[in-house]
């Protein structure tokens, strides 16, 4: 697989939090967020690395870097336009430095949670970065997960880190006896976070303003639970931010959401987003359907498209092209959904440990991790968890 074909591939594997039915964007707040995914050992599919890390600004990826590649590199055209090589370079070793410290540390993970099969595959992640309303911050997340269970926060109000589970007391109580890593965190969400996403933001903030709309299409298939009827399906796609509205109506008239099936906003390999919302109609179903969309990039009011009556795969072929489209994109987006899986349902395990006053030159936060877990000499020496 091509670089690039590979990175929009994964830029849609660790994508969060992706749901929103506001159809206005809330201009003046934005966020900067890195991830990180580890496996512990490589997997046979297309687009998926043992190691992999990406910034996201607004939800909108604008570095990666994995395993195979080895190099940070832009996303965004005014990335790579703005920022200096020796950027790249640094966030290189940078991410170069993060993938050697969790690939030691998912094994030693694995030996602590005591997971002796070493032929299955576990997935360490980490997720830190910032929000803010204006210019000002409002929010920081430093959080991390192991397998599907959520191991460690921040608490940055209260300047401490919060175990929800057992196993994870220990390292709560190391970290939080080590002022310099808590001082360090909060500063770095607070300010350092801060700065680099005001920073960003402006670089991109013709193309982040502007947003992109919505297309959308509306259309008929056979039903696979029900032959007796149609799947009127509403799909909104192309579209960035994230926030929308979109509504099937019958006669001008909303159906209620529980009637309706949604497969809730999902990313599109190109940093713009899809909804998807069906219902099921009698085949012989005369009344008149439309698809009601609003979106911020919408200046001149709201789309609404209406069904045509027809149903495009009850004479068979008709429905291939647009088929293929979709399927295209969902094939696309199906890689991105492993992740947002992974962490909506798995929060993650590490940490850092830095100079006081050093400053990240790539963005994210340094590569110089803390023990997770209280351990042995040995493992302290690794730089382990």
């Amino acid at each position: 697989m091509g670089s690039g074909v590979a990175t929009k591939s994964f830029a849609l594997l660790c994508f969060l939090f992706l749901c929103g039915t506001s159809p206005s964007l809330q201009a003046e707040k934005h966020s900067l967020y890195y991830i990180y995914t580890a496996l512990s050992k490589p997997v046979d599919l297309p687009g998926i690395y043992e190691f992999t890390a990406m910034g996201l600004l607004d939800d909108r990826q604008i570095d990666y870097y994995n395993s195979k590649e080895k190099r940070k590199i832009p996303t965004q055209h005014w990335m790579k336009e703005k920022m200096q090589e020796d950027y790249w370079e640094k966030g290189t070793q940078s991410r170069k430095s993060k993938e050697q410290w969790f690939n030691v540390n998912v094994h030693i993970l694995m030996d602590r949670m005591g997971q002796k099969n070493y032929s299955d595959v576990h997935v360490l992640q980490w997720r830190h970065g910032c929000e803010v309303d204006g210019n000002e911050f409002s929010k920081g997340i430093d959080e991390y997960s192991y397998d599907g269970n959520d191991f460690l926060a921040f608490d940055d109000k209260e300047s401490q880190w919060v175990a929800p589970v057992v196993a994870a007391v220990p390292t709560k109580k190391k970290w939080d006896n080590v002022p310099i890593l808590n001082q360090y965190t909060k500063g770095y969400l607070e300010k350092e976070c801060v700065d680099w996403l005001n920073k960003f933001r402006g670089y991109g903030d013709d193309e982040l303003r502007n947003g992109s709309p919505p297309d959308v299409h509306v259309f008929a298939k056979k039903s696979t639970s029900d032959k007796t009827k149609l799947k009127l399906t509403c799909l909104a796609t192309g579209f960035y931010p994230k926030d929308v509205m979109l509504r099937i109506r019958k006669y001008r008239t909303s159906l209620p959401e529980d009637e309706v099936e949604s497969t809730g906003v999902r990313p599109n390999n190109d940093g713009t987003y899809q909804l998807r919302k069906s219902v099921h109609i009698k085949e012989d179903e005369k009344a008149e359907y439309d698809c009601f969309v609003s979106h911020s990039t919408l200046k001149g009011g709201p789309i609404i498209k209406k069904w045509d009556g027809k149903c495009k795969d009850c004479n068979e072929g008709s429905f291939m092209v647009i088929g293929i489209a979709i399927g295209a994109v969902a094939v696309a987006a199906v890689v991105l959904g492993i992740c947002v899986y992974l962490f909506k349902t798995k929060r993650i395990v590490l940490r850092k440990q830095n100079k006081k006053n050093e400053v990240p030159q790539d963005g994210d936060a340094n590569e110089k991790h803390h023990s997770l877990l209280p351990g042995g000499a040995k493992e302290l020496s690794n730089g382990a968890v």
